[in-house]
């Protein structure tokens, strides 16, 4: 289950390399990447829930 959102976040947005920004830009791009790809992979139980 946990590495399904890696799977989304390397092959839809196309994060299989890091760029060399520094540690903390890194650490955010990654993490609002993945967060963004929870909401993404949820977005039907999300949308039944506003939209009865």
């Amino acid at each position: 289950r946990v590495e399904h959102v890696f799977a989304v976040v390397k092959r839809l947005w196309g994060f299989t390399k890091v760029r060399y920004r520094g540690l903390a830009k890194n650490a955010n791009r990654a993490f609002v990447a993945l967060a963004l790809a929870n909401v993404y992979l949820s977005r039907t139980r999300l949308m039944a829930q506003v939209c009865p």
